[in-house]
């Protein structure tokens, strides 16, 4: 049997060109059999798949460095790591996506598409809905939750994202929504009122700036909220992106001012 050696790529015409590339083979002249042609995943979410083909090589070839076992091995640990340590990253089609509650119900829309999705990330988390204020709570529990929230909690906030576009995509009312992950937000909110306190009183003692680095809208709202009705410092956000910096500055104190 001639030996053979199997290549990925986002298609298969990329997987193709890797092919020729690593082997030195011209196009017309690779030898290939398709072994999968991908897939997107729903809404283009985490659980895409890459086009994989099979190359066959000629027995006689000198051209070509066939990797040993060993070799093989240290590539496909090296892939795992890295797909453990990387976040997901969601963009969705949000026009071309089709859920099927017959009735024009925002929560049961909501629960689909959200359990659709977390079931592309993890397994056995489930889904519990609160309505108040014409505003929808979805809690998710169980399945591997660090991994839904994500670094600094960006998976949670996509799937909000996404949640929200489809459930008021052909509505014409918007209605809002959270999704939170086994109370994550509560516990995130409490944590960061604690630091945003804790570095005030920091710049009242010394008259200098105090920074908190790396934050998303949601979080530098919790810190602009608690410390607005502190009359001795002010907070602003500081660069561009989802994820920027919020300074917390002290303000100038018009009664220490004294006539000498």
């Amino acid at each position: 049997m001639s030996p053979s050696l199997e290549f990925e790529d986002k298609n298969v015409e990329m997987a193709v060109k890797k092919a020729c590339e690593e082997l030195n083979i011209p196009k017309e002249k690779l030898k290939h059999d398709v072994i999968s042609y991908g897939s997107t995943g729903i809404f283009g979410l985490v659980g895409t798949k890459k086009a994989r083909i099979r190359v066959t090589l000629p027995k006689t070839s000198q051209e070509f460095k066939i990797e040993d076992s060993s070799t093989k091995k240290q590539k496909t640990d090296s892939l795992d790591q890295t797909v453990k340590n990387a976040d997901f990253q969601i963009a969705a089609p949000i026009d071309d996506i089709e859920l099927s509650p017959s009735e024009d119900d925002p929560k049961e829309i909501g629960r689909e598409a959200l359990q659709r999705i977390i079931d592309l990330i993890t397994i056995d988390a489930t889904i519990s809905i609160e309505e108040k204020s014409n505003r929808y709570f979805f809690n998710v529990k169980g399945g591997n939750s660090a991994v839904l929230i994500g670094k600094r909690g960006q998976t949670l906030e996509a799937m909000q994202y996404i949640v929200e576009k489809i459930i008021n995509k052909k509505r014409k009312e918007r209605v809002g929504i959270q999704v939170d992950v086994e109370g994550y937000l509560e516990k995130r909110r409490i944590s960061l009122e604690k630091t945003a306190f804790r570095l005030a009183e920091k710049v009242k003692r010394n008259g200098k700036p105090a920074t908190i680095g790396q934050m998303n809208s949601h979080d530098r709202r919790i810190v602009h909220i608690a410390l607005k009705d502190d009359n001795m410092v002010r907070t602003q956000s500081m660069g561009e992106g989802i994820l920027r910096k919020l300074v917390i500055f002290p303000k100038k104190n018009p009664s220490r001012k004294k006539n000498h």
